[in-house]
């Protein structure tokens, strides 16, 4: 398999639910993208051969008719219809799908005929190429192919029917390609599975805007492009240039990373469709297709994405973009009570990994103004406790940390009071900002201080008689039947305290027997081969299953369901016990080739076989197994961790009903 490879579906695989279920992307680098299925149904909303940086689904598809000499015709696309019926059944023909040094490539054989098809993108400006090869045929013959443009213009999260009007596409996106002919008919409810599983309207219309065709011989090509950027005069390359490119670029990324295995490979690939440009600064798409750029997951996912990948130069620019986070902090509201936390730690684990003084003494008043915002208060709620020196959130901004999904009625897992996560991420800010004032030369005695007196109070606040520590501390009133009135300390056992052990300057760092109960607790009922339960399966309220529509999901997104992005603080805080963890990873690579190719899901059910669910593309998820294997590779030999190769590592172990005092709030 050439490097960089995802993986080969035969034609078996791809004309079974494996070729439905499997997605393919491929990005521009500006925020736009290009998805679908292996086989290509197109299942979600999303998928489509182009849908602009603005989340504007341009061309839907193109399908391809194939006549051959002496006339058989064969119909190559798929869809499939409101009424049930799958029609046409291209997906039966199909040899091969393979994605090769990151762009996908299909192949359809008829006896000697061969015809391929390679989708890739313009980097740096919303434009698509669709190249079509006569890969073999007999001597001397020639195939005519028809390529039919199916077209919307609408918002990526929307639908459109033919009752909202015409469809004038001329002012938003041009398609380009050779024999056009126009047609014009609407092709209506086209079904989309997945929104049916999602809970959502599953149908829209499509135009059938015209027709490409050409008569090829073998190793002749037929491209079509489309581009969005109307007002860019610059021709686009031709359609096997554009793959090329696309090709080099990634084998160029992947020397750039300086990475050992096939998985790191792939890996290292599906970082750079997250890693965007917006007007000359870096930005992060939080996962594919339907997220956009957030502080919070920008900054989680920096570390994996940037520094082990080797791309520490453009987070360089990422994390000055970023210096007046203080001041907003203080100015408006950003949605985001722990987003600036995970800034500092950012920061912090750029200059340690890259020694960039200068990086250090520009970025040194920034983090200074994150550590004055929360100490003042922020407008998202946060403010110092005076009489611990801990953090604490207001009930009216209880959906504020990484566990956000919220109801009618408010947070399915309200974080009001001073919860776990958010306070280890305030210890270790102050021990980034210690260290930080220490490199670039400045007395750091007094934020030593502080930071010695919060991780104090954090261990004495936090210590659960359970064996663990508490969820939230000081929490507010519980909002469910079970949960306990009054203000109370929560002792549910969530991954949110793995951070307590885990970041550099980890306030549970001194109490290696706490930290092992920790892990001991969170092993036993919350590690599964793809991540972390939000809450064990014996937890009042779990929920082992992420499907139905939008307030079921939301309901069970932090109550039982699996986080990937969570592997990666769960091997530094193993790592940091010296304990075994080269096996924990490999459950996730083998997720690679089962999804999102090449990438890893949001999210996983909590319960067996842990279905992956939630956006299949997501940058934690990612920068988190990226993370993990550096930091196996790196830190735990050299700690003398004991390599997992006695089969004595679990990847899950399912816990018994335990009784726990306000197991949900």
């Amino acid at each position: 398999m050439p490097p960089g490879s995802v993986m080969t579906f035969g034609p078996h695989a791809c004309a079974t639910p494996a070729g439905f279920e499997a997605e393919w992307l491929v990005t521009d680098g500006l925020g736009g993208y290009a998805t679908g299925t292996v086989a290509g149904l197109r299942t979600r909303r999303y998928h489509a051969l182009l849908v602009t940086s603005q989340r504007r689904v341009a061309l839907a598809a193109l399908d391809p008719v194939l006549r051959l000499p002496g006339g058989a015709e064969h119909r190559l696309a798929v869809h499939e219809w409101g009424s049930g019926a799958i029609d046409p059944q291209g997906h039966h023909h199909l040899e091969s799908f393979e994605i090769v040094d990151g762009v996908p490539r299909w192949r359809w054989r008829f006896g000697e005929y061969v015809l391929e098809r390679e989708v890739a993108m313009v980097r740096g400006r919303n434009a698509v190429a669709v190249v079509h090869r006569l890969v073999a045929a007999p001597p001397g013959a020639r195939v005519h192919l028809g390529l039919t443009a199916l077209c919307t213009w609408r918002d990526a999260d929307g639908e459109r029917f033919c009752t909202d009007g015409p469809l004038d596409i001329e002012d938003a996106y041009e398609l380009d390609g050779p024999g056009w002919t126009p047609l014009g008919e609407w092709y209506l409810d086209a079904y989309h599975r997945e929104e049916t599983a999602r809970g959502l309207n599953p149908v829209e219309d499509l135009w059938a805007a015209g027709t490409f065709a050409a008569d090829l011989g073998a190793g002749e090509t037929l491209t079509v492009t489309a581009r969005s950027d109307l007002g860019n005069a610059a021709p686009l390359p031709d359609g096997p240039a554009v793959v090329e490119a696309a090709r080099r670029r990634a084998r160029r990324l992947v020397r750039q990373a300086g990475v050992r295995t096939a998985a790191e490979r792939l890996l290292t690939l599906a970082a750079d469709a997250f890693i965007i440009d917006r007007d000359g600064v870096p930005e992060v798409i939080a996962g594919y297709p339907w997220f956009g750029s957030y502080l919070r997951d920008t900054m989680t996912a920096y570390e994996g994405l940037f520094l082990h990948t080797g791309r520490a130069a453009e987070g360089r620019e990422l994390l000055r973009a970023h210096a007046g986070l203080g001041a907003r902090l203080r100015a408006e509201e950003l949605g985001d009570a722990d987003g600036a936390l995970w800034y500092v730690h950012a920061v912090d684990r750029h200059i340690a990994r890259t020694g960039d003084a200068d990086l250090a003494a520009e970025l040194l008043p920034a983090v200074e103004g994150v550590i004055a915002a929360y100490t003042k208060g922020t407008l998202d709620g946060v403010s110092v406790d005076p009489l611990d020196g801990l953090l604490v959130l207001e009930a009216d901004h209880a959906g504020l940390t990484w566990m956000n999904a919220r109801l009618p009625r408010g947070p399915v897992t309200p974080r009001d009071g001073k919860p776990v996560e958010l306070n280890a991420l305030w210890a270790n800010a102050l021990g980034a900002v210690a260290a930080l004032r220490e490199r670039c030369g400045r007395d750091a005695s007094v934020v030593h201080g502080r930071r010695d007196a919060v991780r104090a109070q954090f261990v004495k606040r936090f210590r659960a008689p359970d064996g663990w520590l508490y969820d939230v501390v000081d929490a507010g009133p519980a909002p469910y039947p079970k949960g306990g009135s009054g203000v109370h300390d929560d002792s549910v056992l969530r991954p949110n305290q793995l951070l307590a052990f885990s970041l550099p300057y980890a306030p549970g760092a001194d109490e290696p027997r706490l930290r092992d109960d920790v892990l001991r607790a969170v092993g036993e009922s919350l590690l599964t081969p793809l991540g972390l339960r939000t809450l064990g399966p014996g937890e009042y309220g779990y929920l082992g299953a992420h499907q139905g529509g939008v307030v079921a999901r939301d309901t069970a997104y932090h109550q039982g369901t699996v986080w990937p992005w969570w592997l990666g603080p769960y091997v530094d805080a193993m790592c940091a016990a010296g304990r075994p963890v080269d096996a924990l990873p490999v459950a996730v690579e083998g997720h690679l080739g089962e999804c999102g190719l090449g990438s890893v899901s949001e999210i996983a059910e909590g319960d067996a076989p842990y279905r992956p669910t939630g956006a299949p593309f997501s940058a934690r998820s990612v920068a988190a197994l990226l993370h993990a294997r550096t930091v196996i590779r790196q830190n735990c030999n050299v700690q003398g961790a004991r390599p997992a190769t006695s089969g004595k590592v679990k990847l899950t172990r399912e816990a018994g009903p335990r009784k726990r005092r306000n197991a949900l709030r």
